[in-house]
């Protein structure tokens, strides 16, 4: 029998009036909760205060929350957004600008629930949909090693978005659309160290705020999860399913790659990834192998190759007057050709995941930028040639790198990603030892 569409049509105002009033009534329902003096540090005993450090740093939340030659976790880092530029918030113990006068309970409600102290909606740039995930006593522990860090009294500037995602109680009906106030919840069929995995990634790790893709709303694809997306203008690859890799990863190779170490077939993490990874370093062996040990189960599905054999170029030659090829002969070849040569230190580029992804965005980045090794650490050096490359030499040399060394179709918005580039002025040079 066929539905009667005026009843269907019903039904969809109904529930989108539902929706609305619910909506609204959660938009005026949050309270502020009393602040409190801050905590004594002394009060908190230091295996608290140790194991909150560790996953502090499995958060990243130092990166996010400290502005460039700013105070550590003094908040005021712009996080550019397809909805305009929000700054991150001070998380230091200062009672006027920071968290001093939070309460353990008010901290807690905005881990899960996206609430500030005094009831005003978080924005989820701070990942709250992944931190439901995160036991209780992780999120307390986590809150006995910010109320020990030294406040800072720093008001971080005013969120820069277009109307109307500047209104935010417009984002309780975000939240019941899209937030899942749930626990982490084991996996049936897995062993403790994949789920240890599982709960840091899909948690704190939040690696899924940057790999994932995400709708037109900024929320994240369930069904897509960690298939590969544009963040903070770099292209986070898929690290589930079909990987963008020439040589398929494993256990191993993961965990090094994450712990920062050379892997002979990766290079090690450039761009945003330097800073995970860099943070990563730092943290127990057995939590960067349980990482390693969910994400490459997640990728049990790719069809790069299994052995490391692939030595060389892979794309039919170019003519010698090929601007790319002249450009690359010229200034890349001595470090990235595969040779015994000692100056040979790049990544050979048949290996490489930046002419393999869906777009030219690392390649032109790294072309220009160049890498370094962490500040005061040893590490390989790419220098960057912004300046010294018209645009047409960059579209030339990223077509031919693409063409040469993946065999894959060729990129079609070169010129588009060249022309939209930031300035290099504006671009810090992407902190790591080397480029994949």
């Amino acid at each position: 029998m066929e539905e009667n569409p005026v009843k269907i049509l019903y039904g969809v105002v109904v529930a989108l009036i539902v929706l609305a009033a619910t909506a609204v009534a959660y938009a005026v329902s949050p309270r502020s909760l009393e602040p409190i003096e801050r905590p004594d540090p002394q009060r908190f005993d230091s295996a608290t205060i140790e194991l909150g450090e560790r996953l502090a740093l499995i958060g990243n939340c130092a990166e996010c929350h400290t502005a460039e030659r700013g105070e550590a976790y003094a908040g005021g880092r712009p996080i550019p957004t397809p909805l305009g530029t929000i700054f991150s918030t001070n998380i230091t113990p200062d009672p006027e600008t920071g968290i001093g006068n939070w309460s353990q309970a008010a901290f807690r409600r905005s881990m899960y629930e996206g609430l500030d102290r005094e009831g005003q909606h978080l924005y989820p740039a701070f990942p709250y949909h992944h931190f439901t995930k995160v036991m209780p006593e992780d999120v307390d522990a986590l809150y006995a090693y910010l109320m020990t860090r030294e406040p800072v009294r720093n008001e971080a500037p005013e969120n820069e978005l277009r109307f109307p995602f500047n209104l935010r109680p417009l984002l309780a009906a975000w939240k019941l659309l899209y937030l899942d106030n749930e626990r982490f919840t084991r996996l049936p069929d897995a062993d403790e160290k994949v789920n240890r995995g599982a709960y840091l990634v899909q948690g704190l790790g939040h690696c899924g705020g940057c790999h994932t893709p995400r709708n037109a709303l900024q929320a994240e694809k369930e069904d897509d999860f960690l298939r590969g997306e544009v963040t903070e203008n770099w292209y986070a690859p898929a690290i589930a399913g079909d990987v963008p890799a020439a040589v398929r990863w494993n256990e191993q190779k993961l965990a090094d790659y994450l712990a920062g170490r050379w892997v002979d077939e990766h290079g090690v993490a450039f761009g945003a990834m330097a800073p995970v990874v860099h943070n990563l370093s730092r943290i127990a062996d057995e939590d960067v192998a349980a990482i390693s040990a969910y994400i490459t189960l997640l990728m049990e599905g790719d069809e790069a190759e299994t052995d490391a054999e692939i030595t060389g170029a892979v794309g039919d030659a170019r003519d010698g007057d090929d601007i790319g090829a002249v450009i690359y002969a010229g200034a890349c070849a001595v470090c990235h050709d595969a040779s015994p040569s000692p100056f040979a230190a790049g990544l050979p580029l048949a290996y490489s995941t930046s002419i393999r992804i869906p777009t030219p965005l690392n390649l032109i980045r790294v072309i220009e930028e160049g890498v370094k090794p962490p500040e005061g650490q040893p590490g390989r050096y790419m220098p960057g040639f912004a300046g010294a490359l018209t645009d047409e030499q960059l579209v030339a040399l990223a077509a031919y790198l693409r063409g040469r060394y993946t065999g894959l179709e060729p990129w079609l918005d070169i010129d588009d990603v060249v022309a939209r580039r930031t300035h290099p002025g504006a671009v810090a040079v992407a902190e790591t030892a080397e480029a994949e």
